[in-house]
């Protein structure tokens, strides 16, 4: 225990040495109204974006983030002939009433300050019902994600349901992603290949390098097993709402949350982690799972390809799990976690848990990473040795709906073309 606190601590000296803030993103500079988000679905228009500490200070006049609350602010307009209501627990299934999170900040011997701060606190909250041809807006009161959060709208009637789900960013992180604009910069339009038959793109995707690289390309490190079809529509809400969370860049900011976590024991499930490479830059994003420390993790980090199959994006990506730390030379930071080394337990884990996020349409393995056993591991470039049958997960995403039994199987590898020999590869018994 005491070498792990040493570690972290040597590693944050190191990262305080070099990490300054980002400069403000565009996203910063927009008010909560001008960066919503808007879905259609016939004559009903929603619009949706979450609040970051500071807006709901200065909306609310208390530091609700500090009590872990977060609004949403919706708009819906409806132009159908009926009302609708909008379900709460859609968003949230543990959200707070106005009327309890104004309690939060009651003063117990100033009972008058609740006469004041309720009937605020009230105005302020979306309120029931939509009546036909009128739009309502107000806040939902949720719990308290940094980052990102999935915001989804249910809106019933009379035997009718409208379903509204989005992909909102939070101001104020420092998430390790390239972004939106820089993305689109990434290739020129004739870089990019479309493919519509599976057979080329199975082709296609068995070419691509077996590995990540670090920043020069003079070296292979973790295996590119994993490949992602889906965009910020489909496939990152489907991560985000099974738990999967955005890493921080490496700034003072996070610096100090690292030193905080690595002495108190506290969760930091936004921990940064180190660039690796591919296409000649660092990853586009990064994702984790993090357990109760900042030792273990389930972490993925995400380029965008020079492809999209059937008009949508590809990622690809490398995932491994993270089960301890130690001291290395082998880090510019001088420590790094240790990576369990049986790497393709992370991409099974990885598919079973999409199964459930009712997006993903579409499953299968891929060759390409190339077959390493137990006996003669493969190592990182932290060496970390690891083993994998070869395989690359591949996942489709859609943003309808898709229960578990009607996942589709891509019949490129497993035996059988099974629900197991599809997710685990040719060693399924």
């Amino acid at each position: 225990m005491v070498r792990t606190i040493v570690a972290g601590i040597l590693t944050s000296l190191v990262l305080i040495g070099c990490a300054s803030a980002p400069p403000p993103s565009e996203l910063e500079q927009l008010d909560y109204r001008s960066r919503a988000i808007t879905r259609s679905d016939g004559d009903i228009k929603v619009s949706a974006s979450t609040l970051s500490a500071d807006e709901s200070r200065d909306i609310y006049g208390f530091p609700l983030a500090k009590k872990g609350i977060q609004p949403v602010w919706i708009q819906v307009e409806n132009n159908e002939d009926q009302a609708y209501w909008l379900m709460s627990t859609g968003l949230d299934p543990n959200f707070f009433p106005a009327s309890e999170a104004a309690e939060a900040f009651v003063t117990t011997h100033k009972e008058e300050t609740r006469d004041i701060l309720v009937p605020h606190f009230e105005a302020l909250a979306f309120r029931d019902p939509i009546p036909p041809g009128k739009t309502v807006s107000g806040f939902i009161l949720t719990n308290l994600d940094e980052g990102v959060k999935l915001v989804h709208v249910d809106l019933v009637a009379e035997r009718r349901h409208r379903s509204f789900s989005f992909f909102t960013r939070i101001p104020g992180f420092r998430a390790d992603y390239l972004g939106e604009e820089k993305l689109g910069e990434a290739y020129s339009d004739d870089e990019y290949v479309d493919y519509n038959d599976e057979k080329a793109f199975r082709t296609a995707l068995e070419s691509l390098p077996c590995c990540v690289t670090n920043k020069d390309g003079s070296r292979n490190g973790d295996p590119l097993n994993l490949v992602i079809v889906g965009s910020v529509d489909d496939a990152f809400p489907a991560l985000v709402r099974r738990g999967w969370r955005p890493t921080e860049q490496t700034w003072h900011g996070s610096v100090m949350k690292m030193i905080k976590s690595g002495l108190s024991g506290d969760r930091y499930p936004y921990a940064p982690i180190s660039p690796l490479y591919l296409y000649g830059r660092s990853q586009d994003l990064a994702l984790q799972k993090a357990r109760d420390n900042i030792h273990q993790r389930n972490h993925l980090r995400l380029w965008l390809a020079p492809m999209r199959f059937h008009g949508k994006p590809v990622w690809v990506g490398q995932i491994s799990r993270d089960i301890g730390t130690r001291i290395t030379i082998h880090s510019p930071y001088l420590t790094t976690h240790k990576i369990d080394p049986d790497v393709d337990e992370a991409r099974t884990a990885l598919q079973e848990d999409m199964a459930y996020s009712q997006s993903l349409v579409k499953l299968g393995l891929v060759n390409g990473v190339g077959a390493a056993n137990k006996d003669a591991p493969r190592r990182n470039l932290t060496k970390d040795p690891y083993y994998t049958d070869g395989f690359r997960g591949v996942l489709i995403f859609d943003v309808h709906p898709t229960s578990l039994a009607n996942i589709e199987f891509l019949p490129w590898e497993g035996r059988e073309g099974g629900f197991i020999e599809q997710i685990h590869g040719r060693d399924a018994r």
